[in-house]
């Protein structure tokens, strides 16, 4: 499969003649990841307009439906999971609670706090939203053969962990 000019090469061409010392290893990849991210994320939006959530939302009742039986974690460990700060997360689950797709009930071992836990129509609603954006995800690579996606995969997943392994390092220097 031989790869055609596309706007990412136009772009890097254009720094090319301008700038040309700017451009490194890393600048069309940089670009791609870019160009991608911002067709997922494109896709993830029109699938949770359908639903009249918003990215906040899907993304905590995605982290309570993945956390499995029975779908419940305290407000803390969702800002962690979502690196949202404490008020962020209250504002999206009053707006959770309130649509019904989530309910706060005390800790069985510490009234002081609570849990928050998905409901019997948030359970629903959150499975046919992750199908629908996994569907939505799907298209946008529809056109690419299964073999290139496996390679780009593992590159990627290499990538990560490159970079995760120079950080540890980093930082205990």
């Amino acid at each position: 499969m031989t790869a055609h000019p596309d706007p990412v090469d136009a772009l890097i061409t254009a720094w090319r003649t301008e700038l040309p010392e700017v451009l490194g290893p890393t600048s069309e990849l940089s670009k791609r990841i870019l160009v991608l991210s911002g067709e997922l994320t494109a896709a993830t939006r029109r699938v949770l307009h359908d639903f009249g959530w918003t990215t906040a939302e899907f993304d905590v009742l995605a982290t309570l439906r993945r956390s499995g039986r029975p779908y419940c974690m305290k407000p803390n460990e969702l800002s962690r999971a979502l690196l949202l700060s404490s008020g962020g997360t209250s504002n999206v689950l009053n707006q959770l609670v309130r649509a019904g797709l989530v309910r706060r009930e005390p800790t069985p071992l510490d009234r002081r706090s609570t849990l928050i836990v998905l409901t019997d129509q948030g359970i629903g609603l959150t499975e046919a939203a992750v199908r629908a954006v996994a569907e939505a995800h799907a298209e946008v690579f529809a056109a690419v053969p299964p073999a290139v996606l496996r390679t780009a995969t593992r590159a990627l997943r290499q990538l990560s962990s490159v970079r995760r392994a120079r950080k540890k390092t980093s930082t205990r220097a």
